[in-house]
């Protein structure tokens, strides 16, 4: 009798033990992929960093020259992307989107492909050399979804771990992180992936899926430090009525982010004259080329300020120091004529800078009798809710990056408005309509190769 139960006391601790082991594995595995996705993000922020410099250099030394490398640039991107890597055109969320929408299948992972994806990388920073009004955070999240999907299929394969994660939470989970890593924000990047990833479709939020956002986002603050996206905010915090001007950035916001939604939504052919909606169909690079030479001259117009992210323009902005108030309109413009062109490249930081441009405009209608500092920043979060219709993801993104918890709760408010008005003139949020059509394209595409497969087939007998 004694036997018996020690027998079953060691067989019941063996069995606990190696649940114990198994689970340690898998979240070291976990953190292994959150590193990954930190590295990844963090080398193509110091990549991009150098991209933007560069361009400020050569536009400082000879502007001139934008009028030939910003056509021929953005004809050459747009020829190389549609040829190459047609999958890692415009900003790479609706791409995720895409892929977790897919069903499970042989084309569950073609719009998130490791090799494939990384092309994001260069071809974002070659739009940035050469002025394309573009940001690095859209890509960061594809690059990240494919990071984590390609060392989480190893990790199946070989049995290791992730055997009960299925293929769209290692998607959210890379995803998320990479823009936690993008924006050095761990908290931003569990609010966009329960808001924006999983609106429309279950996914499973365990534990191991926040805990892998979070950890991207601490590995790099680990790896380049507690550093605020931008310069933290020290402008004013409590204004009398300050729910006035709330309600009138909020509303301006929302229609200009919902215009501006519904104009990257259409596209170029929707708003040319009908007998030349064939020809821009037809000739995207040549396209391209003419909407260069738009970004050159916006350029001219803003002494070069409508170039890559904006990122120098919100700082000056936050900073207290005056910008044109006209640049919001052309920033608005320039990311448009950008990513009508088809290349590479993110709209988060622009719409950023945008919003910045907005609440600079406001304060110079008022005459400035309220702190700039306080309207570009919750104009920074209106305009972004409004383009995106996630205003809880803007409110914490645009938190995170400046350090101004003490607005968050006035920055929610405007974002919220400022996504409702948004809907009443683009109905549906940009980055799920931009990912049904990545989600056509991949379905047509594979019904091509499955008739090629029949004819040849039918061809062999």
């Amino acid at each position: 009798m004694f036997y018996p139960k020690i027998r079953y006391f060691l067989h019941k601790k063996l069995r606990q033990t190696h649940r114990i082991s198994h689970k340690s594995i898998e979240f070291s595995c976990l953190l292994i992929g959150a590193a990954l996705v930190a590295l990844f993000s963090f080398g193509f922020a110091k990549l991009a960093d150098f991209g933007l410099e560069l361009n400020q250099k050569w536009y400082a030394a000879h502007s001139e020259w934008a009028w030939v490398i910003l056509p021929f640039g953005l004809a050459f991107l747009a020829w190389f992307t549609t040829k190459f890597a047609p999958f890692v055109s415009g900003s790479g969320i609706p791409q995720v989107i895409a892929s977790i929408n897919l069903p499970h299948g042989t084309n569950k992972n073609r719009l998130v492909r490791f090799w494939q994806t990384l092309w994001k990388i260069p071809l974002t920073f070659c739009a940035m050399v050469i002025g394309g009004s573009v940001g690095r955070e859209g890509p960061s999240v594809q690059v990240g979804a494919a990071v984590m999907l390609a060392w989480g299929n190893v990790c199946r394969r070989h049995g290791i771990a992730f055997s009960g994660l299925t293929t769209n939470e290692l998607i959210a989970t890379g995803a998320a992180g990479g823009l936690a890593a993008a924006f050095n924000a761990p908290l931003a990047g569990v609010i966009f992936a329960i808001e924006e990833l999983g609106r429309g479709v279950t996914l499973r939020w365990e534990r191991k899926i926040l805990l892998g956002v979070l950890a991207c986002g601490f590995i790099l603050i680990a790896i380049a430090g507690n550093n605020p996206y931008f310069p933290h905010y020290h402008g004013a915090t409590d204004v009398p009525y300050f729910i006035l001007w709330v309600a009138g950035c909020g509303l301006t916001c929302g229609i200009l982010g919902g215009i501006f939604a519904r104009m990257l939504a259409k596209g170029a052919a929707a708003f040319t004259p009908s007998r030349l909606r064939g020809w821009v169909r037809r000739h995207p690079v040549l396209l391209a080329l003419i909407l260069g030479l738009v970004l050159a001259f916006f350029g001219f117009l803003t002494q070069g300020q409508t170039f890559g992210t904006g990122y120098h323009v919100v700082a000056t902005a936050l900073d207290g120091q005056e910008i044109s108030p006209h640049l919001g309109f052309f920033k608005l413009l320039a990311t448009i004529a950008t990513y009508w062109s088809g290349i590479a490249g993110g709209i988060f930081t622009p719409c950023l800078t945008t919003g910045a441009g907005i609440g600079m405009q406001i304060w110079a209608w008022t005459g400035g009798i309220i702190d700039q500092r306080l309207l570009v920043l919750i104009c920074m979060a209106a305009f972004l809710a409004g383009a995106t219709q996630s205003p809880v993801t803007a409110s914490i993104v645009v938190m995170e990056m400046t350090g101004s918890q003490p607005v968050l709760f006035w920055m929610l408010i405007c974002s919220i408005l400022a996504s409702i008005t948004s809907r009443q003139f683009n109905p549906r949020p940009f980055y799920h309509f931009a990912a049904g059509r990545f989600r056509q394209r991949v379905q047509e595409l594979s019904r091509e190769e499955q008739e090629a497969k029949i004819e040849e087939k039918l061809e062999t007998k």
